[in-house]
């Protein structure tokens, strides 16, 4: 089960390295969706947390004084290289990784498929992800409360339904839509409900997160 869940990962990790590999300078300082943070930033952020081990998470986290924004600003100001190029090098290092922080292993997928996209849409890329990986991600989000992060809530209220593959989480009013853009609703990324239908869109928009 977990060899299963790194291959996963690490093809994500090789799928984006081999995207940016070729952006010109301009590209890397567009904004990501990721409030306030450039593509650049992401890849900086997607090093730290491939670098991550459980003991360096608790630490790090104390040192931030237990505010995780302030940990992952940190982090991205650590790994941030001069340039993109060293800094998608230091990502090249790093994505063989298997070290993880102190959670389920399943996040590591949703941090590489969610953070893909945060870099990939703006740039207008587009990727065919595993439906498997992002199935997967989709689960552990829905089982993790919106304190840490998650969409466990938003399922009590709504009903999730991919349209693309055979999968229904929640109960209330449905929506629909493809699976990787229910999954970016359920981080928080609002570029994906123009994706969604059904009643369930205006009880996702007035919660103001997904």
């Amino acid at each position: 089960m977990a060899d299963d869940v790194w291959t996963m990962v690490h093809a994500e990790r090789a799928a984006l390295i081999e995207d940016l590999a070729h952006l010109g300078d301009e590209q890397w300082h567009i904004p990501s969706l990721c409030d306030g943070w450039s593509v650049h930033d992401v890849l900086a952020h997607l090093v730290d947390t491939a670098r991550t081990t459980r003991i360096g998470f608790v630490v790090g986290l104390a040192r931030a004084r237990f505010d995780f924004d302030r940990q992952n600003t940190v982090g991205v100001e650590r790994e941030r290289g001069a340039t993109p190029q060293e800094t998608l090098e230091r990502f090249r290092q790093a994505a063989p990784r298997r070290s993880t922080p102190p959670a389920p292993l399943d996040s590591r997928l949703v941090e590489e498929v969610v953070h893909g996209e945060d870099i990939r849409r703006p740039l207008g890329l587009h990727r065919a992800y595993p439906t498997q990986a992002v199935v997967r991600s989709l689960r552990l989000q829905t089982r993790t409360p919106e304190s840490f992060g998650g969409a466990k809530e938003l399922v009590t209220r709504v009903r999730l339904t991919a349209t693309d593959t055979d999968l229904a989480i929640g109960s209330g009013p449905e929506l629909s839509g493809p699976v990787l853009s229910l999954l970016l609703a359920a981080t928080g990324r609002r570029v994906a409900f123009d994706d969604l239908h059904g009643p369930g869109v205006s009880t996702l928009r007035a919660g103001g997160q997904a």
